[in-house]
């Protein structure tokens, strides 16, 4: 009995120790002795543990790593197909492109026709609707107030609206300060400040006429005319009145008829200053003579203002104010009275003057002046 249990105890020794020799074989089991009980382990202890803690998996290795690449697939292989794990690495795969919106599947152009029938059979014989108005007044005939006047040239619509809160504008003689007013640009008189507003679509300019341009639009024998100043205005525009081919100053320029016309009438009476080089010595009493009237071949002419303005030896600068529009009237009043006139120049044409207006410039007349050449033929 007693050699028999040494034998069994000395086995088991012996087994032992193949078991560790086994572990340091390496996981191959290269060198681990068949008769080992745990070979693939650096351990045989730790082969027990393993084996005592249910067998939990090892993470494999990298070149023994298996992908899931079908539908059912597991670690151990693949089912079938190539799964998004092997397509795209280990997170899934390629990513898919986006879809902006929902795609809308194309319809036949068969199947268009018929909708659209459908829809004139079920509108067919029904009354056109009409929208209702989008603001209170729509209904009204004309247009805005202060539309009409930021037309005109009074500054944004806010600003002429402040100009009909302040009482400064009135309508047909009645002074208005509602908002909202309606006018007829056409027919109904405007003013602010008591000068009346050019509502439609006038165009006013002064220009400072150079010696040598002939006072019509268009010259026939290609000579400088006032038309080459305004060749690049949509609107066509006259000039009111006349200067000499010599004579430089204010001409006026505008596209609006009547106003012209009363400008040049001599019932109104619309003065023009001119500033005349004489030589000299001049008598006391030639302002005197000029406004009691010098006869000339077609009537009597008078000045309504004569003075002198600079004297250089015998060189006289000298003003005069008449209200008479006759062809070389100053001229020939002043040769009349023995002083022939070296060079003449109109500063003024009514309320509109020259100032610093240089020879040749074009400018436009500001809503002001307009209103004063207005007021001054009862516009």
């Amino acid at each position: 009995m007693r050699s028999s249990s040494g034998r069994n105890s000395s086995g088991n020794n012996g087994g032992s120790r193949g078991g560790n020799s086994g572990g340091r074989g390496g996981s191959s089991g290269g060198r681990g002795n068949p008769r080992g009980g745990s070979s693939g382990n650096p351990r045989g202890a730790g082969g027990n543990r393993d084996n005592k803690q249910g067998g939990r998996p090892k993470n494999p290795r990298p070149e023994e790593r298996r992908y899931d690449v079908g539908p059912g697939a597991t670690h151990e292989g693949p089912k079938s197909g190539r799964g998004p794990a092997a397509r795209g690495g280990a997170k899934g795969g390629p990513k898919k492109p986006l879809q902006r919106g929902r795609s809308v599947p194309a319809t036949s152009r068969e199947y268009e026709a018929r909708a659209e029938e459908r829809n004139r059979e079920r509108y067919a014989g029904k009354k056109d609707v009409k929208p209702p108005k989008t603001f209170p007044g729509a209904e009204q005939e004309g247009e805005r107030l202060q539309k009409v006047l930021a037309r005109a040239g009074y500054g944004s619509r806010r600003s002429c609206e402040e100009l009909i809160e302040q009482a400064r504008v009135e309508v047909n003689g009645e002074i208005v300060l509602e908002q909202g007013r309606r006018v007829d640009p056409e027919k109904d008189e405007v003013k602010v400040d008591g000068l009346t507003v050019a509502t439609q679509s006038y165009q006013f300019f002064s220009l400072n006429k150079p010696a040598g341009v002939v006072s019509t639009m268009e010259d026939p024998d290609g000579r400088q005319c006032l038309g080459d100043y305004v060749t690049n205005r949509e609107t066509r525009l006259f000039h009111v009145g006349r200067l000499d081919t010599e004579t430089e100053g204010v001409i006026l320029l505008t596209n609006h008829g009547e106003l012209a016309h009363r400008l040049t009438h001599p019932r109104y009476g619309v003065k023009k200053t001119y500033l005349a080089h004489i030589v000299g010595p001049i008598p006391r009493d030639l302002g005197k003579r000029l406004k009691d009237g010098i006869q000339l071949e077609d009537g009597y002419a008078r000045a309504d203002h004569f003075r002198v303005v600079e004297q250089t030896g015998k060189n006289y600068l000298v003003e005069v104010t008449l209200h008479e529009g006759r062809k070389h009237i100053v001229r020939r009043m002043l040769a009349e009275a023995g002083f022939p006139v070296d060079k003449l120049v109109r500063t003024a044409f009514g309320p509109i003057t020259l100032g610093d207006q240089k020879s040749g410039w074009l400018r436009r007349l500001s809503n002001t002046e307009v209103g004063m050449l207005m007021q001054e033929v009862e516009l």
